[in-house]
C-alpha cells in the first residue's frame, strides 16, 4: 500500500508505564454516565431527518494490510451537515434551552461544532451568535450563516475566538454551547459529547455481534475520543485496543498522557486537519482519556490529500466514501501501523483483527474538499 509519502514523519508511541491507565468502565461513566448517554440516543433519535449512518466495510483495504475486516463509520452521511458534531452542539442546545425561544445561544468553533448549534437553535427557533477565528474559511463561515447563525470572525486563532464568545456572552448574558470544558463549566459539554455517543450504539447495532479488536480515535479537543470511549464502556463487554491520533503539530492528548496531567501545546503551524488542531486536552474527556488510552500516534499533513482522494475513488472499499480532512487519519494511522512490523506486531493487528475507523466528516466545506482531491 504506497500511499504513505516519502519521508513520512509519523509517530507512534505506546504508554505501557502509563499509571493512570485502567479501563475501570464504572470511572469511565462516572464521567459520562449510562443515563445521560441513553438519553442522548432516546432524544436524538426522535429528530425528524434521523438515521443510523453507513457502516461501510474498507473491504479492499483490510484484503491489502491482511486484516479480517476494516469498518468505517461514515459521518458524511450525518443529517445534512455531514459531520458527526451535528449529533452534539444541536443536542446540547436543545437541553440547555428547555423550550426556552428567548436564550440566546453563543459559540465559538473552528467550523462543524458551529454548524451543529447554529442547526439546533433553528431547529428550535432561538437566536445564534457564533465566533470564528480568521482562519475559518468563508465557506465555512457562509455555511453557518445560511443556517441563520449571526457570525462574527475574530482576528487570531480559535483560543481567541473562544476568549472573545465567552467575553460577549458574559456581557450580554448569552448562553455558551461550547464542546470544550473548563472550571465551573463542565455540563454543556458533558452534554455534547453524550450526543457523539450516538455513534457507538449505531455502530453495535450495525456489526451483528462481530466484535471489533481495535478502534482508531481522531482527537482535537478530545471530545470525540472521550465520548466513544465512553460509548465502548456503555454498550461493550469486552475493550478493543484503542489508538488515538493526532496531528503532529498540536498533540495534546499525547503530551498530556505522557505526563500524566493536561498539558498545553504551543501551535506553531495551524494543521490542514483544523478540528483535530487544538493546543489543550477538555477536562472533560480528559477524565476518560487519561485512563483509557496508552496508544497515541501524530501525522503530519502530508498524506491526507491523498487519503481522501482514494477513499473517493473506491481504492478501499468498493463504493465511493467523500471524507474531509479530518476522516483521514484514521486510515493513515492504520496504514502507517500495519507497515511497520513490529508496530504490527505489538498491537496484534493480524489476519483476525476487526478495526473500527471513524470517518467523522464529509465534504463540510467543498472548496476545501476539492482543491484537496485535485492536487
Amino acid at each position: 500500500m504506497t500511499i504513505l509519502s516519502n519521508g513520512h514523519q509519523w509517530k507512534y508511541t505506546e504508554f505501557s508505564d502509563n499509571k493512570n491507565y485502567s479501563f475501570d468502565k464504572k470511572k469511565i461513566l462516572s464521567s459520562l454516565s449510562e443515563k445521560e448517554i441513553d438519553d442522548a440516543y432516546s432524544t436524538i433519535s426522535k429528530w425528524e431527518g434521523y438515521a443510523p449512518t453507513p457502516l461501510i466495510s474498507l473491504n479492499k483495504l483490510s484484503k491489502e494490510l491482511n486484516l479480517n475486516k476494516v469498518f468505517y463509520k461514515d459521518e458524511s452521511k450525518r443529517f445534512d451537515l455531514k459531520s458527526f458534531k451535528a449529533l452534539g452542539g444541536a443536542y446540547a442546545v436543545e437541553k440547555v434551552t428547555k423550550g426556552n425561544k428567548d436564550i440566546i445561544v453563543a459559540t465559538a468553533t473552528a467550523g462543524n461544532h458551529g454548524r451543529s448549534v447554529a442547526w439546533g437553535a433553528r431547529r428550535l427557533g432561538i437566536k445564534c451568535i457564533i465566533f470564528i477565528s480568521e482562519f475559518v474559511s468563508d465557506a465555512r463561515g457562509q455555511a453557518m450563516a445560511d443556517l441563520g447563525a449571526d457570525v462574527i470572525k475574530v482576528k487570531g486563532n480559535y483560543e481567541k475566538s473562544l476568549i472573545e464568545c465567552i467575553k460577549q456572552s458574559t456581557e450580554n448574558n448569552w448562553q455558551i454551547v461550547q464542546d470544550v470544558a473548563w472550571k465551573d463549566y463542565m455540563q454543556v459539554p458533558t452534554y455534547t459529547m453524550a450526543g457523539y455517543t450516538v455513534m457507538m450504539k449505531e455502530i453495535i447495532d450495525q456489526i451483528n455481534n462481530e466484535k471489533i479488536t481495535h478502534i482508531i480515535l481522531q482527537a482535537g479537543v478530545g471530545g470525540m475520543a472521550g465520548a466513544m470511549v465512553a460509548g465502548i464502556a456503555r454498550y461493550l463487554d469486552y475493550v478493543p485496543v484503542t489508538l488515538v491520533v493526532e496531528p503532529d503539530s498540536a498533540a495534546c492528548v499525547l503530551e498530556s498522557i505522557k505526563t500524566g496531567k493536561i498539558e498545553k501545546i504551543n501551535i506553531k503551524r495551524e494543521s490542514l486537519m483544523g478540528g483535530m488542531s487544538c493546543g489543550e486536552v477538555s477536562l472533560v474527556p480528559w477524565k476518560i482519556l487519561k485512563s483509557s488510552v496508552k496508544h497515541c500516534i501524530s501525522l503530519p499533513d502530508d498524506d491526507i490529500a491523498n487519503t481522501m482522494k482514494l477513499l473517493g475513488n473506491s481504492s478501499f472499499s468498493d463504493e465511493k466514501i467523500i471524507a474531509g480532512e479530518n476522516s483521514a487519519p484514521g486510515v493513515i494511522s492504520l496504514i502507517a501501523s500495519c507497515e511497520d512490523q513490529n508496530i504490527k506486531e505489538k498491537l496484534k493487528l493480524d489476519i483476525k483483527s476487526k478495526v473500527l475507523l471513524i470517518g467523522c466528516e464529509g465534504d463540510t466545506d467543498k472548496e476545501m474538499y476539492k482543491k484537496l482531491i485535485n492536487q
